[in-house]
């Protein structure tokens, strides 16, 4: 609408809710494929982060090993719940884990029967040094980002995934 007052002319736009609903699932259906494209490439850098900790290291196996490092010592039943998967898929990548020197096994002080699970020194060791060699990749590529950019995002990824109930 448009209006004429002496010299001024001023426009006001009305926006219909069908507009602003189909402008909304036209953000929800970008907000999918983005997702979609993180999703392939976090795939990938889980593979080639697994591949610089250790050249046999499985990507599953990784990020079982990244929490460990994170929250161990920890018992197998506890992974298992964590990451939703049956003890007998836990008990093979702990052993994928064992064989290439990367998880210590100790007996829980708790319970004679039971064991803990931690990353080894030298797997803490290496995780590290993959991720600081990720930060820096990732501040080069995003060196045209403000710091309140980076903040702004990292605090809106962050509310997305808890509102998501995800960790």
């Amino acid at each position: 609408m448009t209006t004429m007052t002496g010299t001024t002319t001023t426009t006001t736009t009305t926006t219909s809710a069908t507009e602003v609903a189909m402008g909304r699932d036209e953000s929800l259906r970008r907000l999918e494929q983005e997702v979609g494209v993180l999703i392939r490439r976090v795939r990938r850098v889980i593979g080639e982060r697994a591949r610089a900790v250790h050249a046999d290291l499985q990507p599953a196996s990784y990020l079982m090993l990244g929490y460990l490092a994170s929250h161990g010592p920890v018992r197998a039943s506890e992974v298992a719940e964590v990451f939703g998967i049956d003890k007998g898929a836990i008990s093979r990548q702990v052993q994928h884990l064992m064989d290439l020197g990367l998880l210590d096994r100790s007996p829980d002080p708790n319970d004679g029967r039971a064991t803990l699970l931690a990353a080894s020194e030298d797997a803490v060791r290496r995780l590290e040094e993959v991720a600081d060699l990720r930060r820096r990749y990732l501040d080069e590529r995003l060196g045209d980002w403000s710091d309140d950019e980076l903040a702004d995002f990292a605090g809106t990824l962050a509310r997305y995934n808890a509102t998501l109930g995800l960790e």
